[in-house]
């Protein structure tokens, strides 16, 4: 396993949520970015948010790790939620809530 792949599989393994995201938390710098992290925001989730702008291997890697072509990429107990869409419609049908609630991660707005 590659030096990225093991920071990676290390964010993934030991935050309870985490984004893999263009920009931060406090400055997304892409759309889709953004749109989660106001769900993420909304929903009161306690999140680690990994800006992929930063490195180039970084940006790569996560592809590779998840096998997903897109950034953002939501991680919740070690798991592979999906990109900006699939959270956006697991929020809208209150799935992601559920599945937060199921993995153990408190959520404020139910």
């Amino acid at each position: 396993m590659s030096g990225i792949n093991e920071f990676i599989d290390n964010e993934v393994k030991s935050n309870d949520v985490v984004l893999f995201m263009k920009g931060t938390p406090q400055f997304p710098q892409c759309g889709f970015s953004g749109q989660v992290v106001q769900i993420l925001d909304y929903l009161g989730v306690p999140y680690k948010g990994i800006n992929v702008l930063a490195d180039d291997d970084l940006r790569n890697g996560i592809k590779e790790y998840s096998n997903w072509p897109t950034i953002p990429q939501l991680y919740v107990k070690g798991e592979f939620i999906g990109g900006c869409d699939i959270v956006r419609e697991m929020f809208q049908s209150e799935e992601l809530q559920q599945h937060m609630a199921q993995a153990g991660v408190p959520v404020k707005a139910a």
